[in-house]
């Protein structure tokens, strides 16, 4: 690997730090299709031993499979795929109306096997790196979504322990400012309507969709719908429409 040319700012303890993304270019990648630009960030965990594992497999064509940056436990950040180009991280899935999301984003692995924590280190390179894809591609706090949200009949990462509610503290993400109204009727027709304006596929069966939007909003809470997720569900659907136009441009 070498050293790329965009060191991450780090500001904290005493003075400025940078850290380097290393470059490790795989030849899983291509142009995206019809000159569509990326308009959302898919992070996932990568779910092997380690760093170097993961990215061994998305450098090696015989796997087929990218993504633009990988972020070690350690906080070290690998660069595999220009940004310009279409890496191949999400597969088959939807995200606001749009279904070839590969050609419509960048993709973001995290060294994580999906059973514990995300360490501190790695998520303060995520914190460092995301404010500049964003800036770079016009992306808002909408568009970083979960593998899990735009595939949720094949994939739950970056799963439960994920801090979704942090990443939004620091406009990196998305979460909902409702409290449940006692008032608010339990209907799964709006809630699916908020969720479908929000930006989840509208070929989703009531328990996956359920299951996938508190996967990301209210990990390890079981059960039948209830008044707190019609709440979170609504206020999402009001403040985040996305705008399935362009999507499907």
């Amino acid at each position: 690997m070498r050293l790329g040319s965009g060191p991450l700012p780090d500001r904290g303890g005493s003075g400025l730090r940078v850290t380097p993304i290393l470059w490790r270019p795989s030849p899983n990648c291509g142009a995206r299709r019809g000159g569509v630009l990326p308009d959302m960030i898919v992070l996932h965990y990568t779910a092997m031993a380690n760093c170097e594992a993961a990215a061994d497999r998305l450098c090696d064509p015989a796997f087929e499979v990218s993504a633009h940056y990988l972020i070690g436990a350690d906080g070290a950040v690998i660069q595999m795929v220009d940004e310009a180009l279409r890496a191949w991280h999400a597969g088959a899935g939807q995200w606001a109306g749009a279904g070839d999301v590969n050609s419509r984003s960048i993709g973001i692995e995290l060294d994580n096997d999906g059973r514990g924590p995300f360490p501190a280190a790695q998520m303060r390179a995520l914190h460092r790196l995301l404010p500049g894809i964003m800036r770079r591609w016009a992306i808002g706090p909408d568009g970083i979504i979960g593998h899990s949200d735009m595939a949720p009949d094949r994939k739950s990462d970056p799963g439960p322990l994920f801090d979704w509610q942090g990443l939004a503290r620091l406009g990196l993400s998305v979460w909902p400012e409702a409290t449940p109204a006692p008032a608010l009727p339990v209907d799964g027709a709006v809630f699916r309507a908020a969720l479908e304006r929000f930006g989840y596929g509208p070929d989703l069966d009531d328990d996956l969709l359920l299951r996938a939007f508190r996967l990301r909003f209210r990990a390890g809470v079981d059960g039948p719908l209830d008044p707190v997720d019609m709440a979170m569900a609504t206020d999402l659907g009001r403040r985040f429409v996305v705008d399935r136009a362009a999507a499907g441009a």
